[in-house]
């Protein structure tokens, strides 16, 4: 019996050193490429490009989704939008660079409230909110508490409402006083090294996986113990919080434009893209036939275009949707 006690001991330590090891080979793989700053008791990190000269669009904030970071927004839209607008891309609290912060940012209208702050500190009053996945949760909660610093909103395959079913076991375990602090330090490293290849090509399906994604947008970032248990808090509160929110969406007036495909199997688009279309009055659904998760690389051309709309510049939404439904078409046949 002592013996197994002081096997299972071993183990422990054994799982903890390595996820240690892990995690420093992790930040020395991809270092900080942002700026942390102090926004009142924690810091936030970010990578802001000012407008240029030639801007011709209002500013943009970016929000990333769940086990993501700044990168993963950044590597999509900063050559897409480079020279036309002033972009801030955001490592939401406990991700990627970014401190955690208080309880508060344990929900999404609390780190909403981070980004608000982190804008004041770089100059930034009002800004189209840009919000992926779960940072679609968050971009809505932004609309409804600071409406007066959203110029817009583009929400990409949004998770906004409360759908049928639950989480994976893993987010619910890592949640867990006690067991999910160990588990994050012992084997979520081991597993989820194995898994970054073929998790991230399931986040893209049914659409290819742009093959320099994991070396640009560094997945890796979310196996670090303390991130990996803060995104598995952020995911494990997400259904009972939307339950709470989704019916004041209705109260949201900002200009809000939703893009999302038929055939994304991670955030089912019929729950939470529709409900959204229908919740926010004179929004516009962007409905794209043979897209998965990732509108934000595999249809960037629709979401320039659907920026370019919000601030008024002419141009066919309609023709740009029908455009990239024909291009994921011949890409599915061939």
């Amino acid at each position: 019996m002592v013996l197994a006690a002081l096997f299972i001991v071993a183990l422990t330590l054994a799982g903890i050193a390595y996820s240690q090891r892990s995690a420093r080979n992790i930040s020395a793989r991809f270092p900080n490429t942002g700026e942390l700053i102090d926004i009142g008791g924690f810091r936030m990190n970010s990578v802001h490009l000012p407008a240029t000269s030639e801007a011709d669009l209002v500013p943009l904030v970016f929000i990333h989704g769940a086990s993501g970071n700044l990168l993963d927004q950044m590597h999509a839209f900063a050559p897409a939008f480079e020279g036309r607008a002033e972009m801030l891309f955001v490592d939401r609290p406990g991700h990627g660079y970014s401190e955690r912060g208080g309880r508060a940012n344990d929900r999404p209208d609390g780190q909403a409230d981070a980004i608000a702050k982190l804008m004041d500190m770089r100059g930034m009053p009002r800004a189209i909110i840009v919000g992926h996945s779960f940072g679609g949760a968050i971009a809505a909660s932004f609309a409804l508490r600071h409406p007066e610093r959203t110029t817009g909103l583009i929400l990409l395959a949004p998770a906004t409402h409360p759908w049928p079913g639950g989480i994976d076991w893993y987010y619910r375990l890592t949640a867990l006083p006690y067991v999910g602090w160990l588990f994050a330090h012992t084997l979520a490293a081991p597993i989820g090294l194995r898994r970054i290849d073929s998790g991230t090509r399931s986040v893209f399906s049914p659409n290819p996986r742009p093959a320099d994604y994991i070396d640009k947008t560094a997945p890796h970032l979310v196996l670090r113990p303390l991130a990996f248990r803060n995104n598995a808090v952020d995911v494990a509160n997400l259904h009972a919080y939307v339950t709470e929110v989704a019916p004041r969406y209705q109260e949201i007036a900002a200009p809000t434009i939703i893009v999302s495909g038929d055939s994304d199997d991670i955030v089912l688009a019929d729950i939470h893209s529709r409900s959204l279309a229908r919740d926010i009055a004179g929004s516009e659904l962007l409905w794209i036939g043979n897209l998965g998760h990732k509108p934000d690389y595999v249809v960037t051309d629709v979401v320039v275009a659907a920026v370019e709309k919000l601030v008024g510049k002419p141009g066919d939404l309609r023709a740009a949707v029908k455009l990239a439904e024909e291009r994921l078409t011949d890409g599915k046949a061939h």
